[in-house]
């Protein structure tokens, strides 16, 4: 028993015997996962019911949503920091102030990212008030394409051959989603207020200013030691004072007249709070699940909301391009994510 090679011999059977950990990581990758899918298709289906609601009074302001969801993310990353201290005021007094005031060049790094994702989530507002929530969902998966394309001209970083595979299978999705249909099997006008083409160059747009933020934002927490909420509470800080700005500039007639909070109601309130735990929920993703289960979360999501948008908001009619499209996105992120390194199988112990 005390030779040493032996005792090496034993050893792939005591890691079959400490199953139990694993199972442990696996249940939060599928808490996290499950998480992912709900605040994701959530989002959506509120923003879009929330935009094409009809009721009395004023409807509530996007621009003024964005802030709001921004302030809201500060104030959580600031509770997560100050748990991470001990839930010591003091220390989170002197992280807060070491972290951010007295590294201003740091600070302002964030900015850039900060101005893109306040457009970005403008940009999705406007999406969802022109774009059914299916439609939008599939469409949106085109920021996968633009994060590959900024990783790889801003990180240096290789594609395999199935991802630049999947990228071209996810632009052939895409375009068949998009693919015009006969107007007849549409359903009526007035569910939507606005026009498909002005949906469809917003979720583009998101697209692209996702893609640049994303590796940028990537780039800045590899450079950098700082944690993950102190970035967050930078950006929310930049994308306030961004969103304000964006409020006074396009509504600040409406604002002056009915409020900043004119048209809230708790639907508003529950977007706000789903777009504030967004990257917070996404952060939480990547660090318990991998690429495949952030895939398969996509593709969930994508399934939910057709369904819900076909037989709840009733603003969308399935075609059979469609679903070519939608099959043809959801493989896309499926192909993305796959790795194949761990077929060499020989090292498992």
């Amino acid at each position: 028993m005390s030779d040493p090679e032996k005792e090496e011999v034993e050893d792939p059977k005591i890691e079959e015997i400490k199953s139990p950990e694993p199972t442990m990581g696996s249940h939060l990758k599928y808490i996290s996962l499950g998480i992912l899918v709900f605040q994701t298709t959530s989002l959506v289906l509120t923003m879009r019911y929330s935009r094409t609601l009809k009721e009395d009074g004023p409807r509530y302001l996007s621009s003024t949503a964005v802030v709001a969801a921004e302030v809201l993310k500060i104030i959580t990353c600031i509770f997560l920091v100050y748990k991470d201290n001990s839930c010591s005021v003091r220390a989170l007094n002197r992280v807060l102030h070491e972290e951010i005031i007295n590294k201003p060049f740091d600070t302002l790094k964030l900015a850039i990212p900060a101005v893109i994702y306040t457009l970005q989530n403008n940009l999705l507002y406007v999406a969802l008030s022109n774009l059914d929530a299916a439609t939008y969902q599939v469409t949106y998966q085109l920021k996968i394409l633009t994060t590959a394309l900024f990783s790889v001209s801003m990180l240096q970083k290789r594609l395999t051959k199935f991802q630049w595979l999947s990228l071209v299978i996810l632009m052939l999705g895409v375009t068949f989603v998009q693919w015009p249909t006969d107007s007849s099997s549409a359903p009526s006008k007035d569910v939507s207020s606005g026009s498909r083409f002005m949906g469809l160059m917003a979720v583009l747009t998101a697209c692209f200013s996702s893609g640049f933020a994303g590796v940028y934002f990537e780039k800045i927490l590899k450079e950098t030691k700082q944690s993950v909420w102190i970035r967050n509470i930078q950006l929310g800080f930049f994308g306030g004072i961004f969103g304000l700005v964006g409020v006074y500039a396009y509504d600040g007639d409406s604002v002056s007249k009915g409020g900043f909070f004119q048209g809230y109601n708790n639907l508003t309130w529950t977007v706000v709070v789903l777009q504030a735990l967004g990257g917070l929920v996404v952060a939480a993703v990547i660090k318990y699940a991998d690429n495949i289960l952030k895939g398969f979360a996509t593709s969930l999501s994508i399934i939910l909301s057709t369904l819900i948008s076909y037989f709840w908001l009733q603003d969308f009619v399935p075609t059979s391009v469609f679903f070519v499209g939608a099959i043809f996105v959801i493989s896309a992120t499926f192909l993305y994510g796959y790795d194949p390194k761990p077929s060499v199988n020989p090292v498992k112990a």
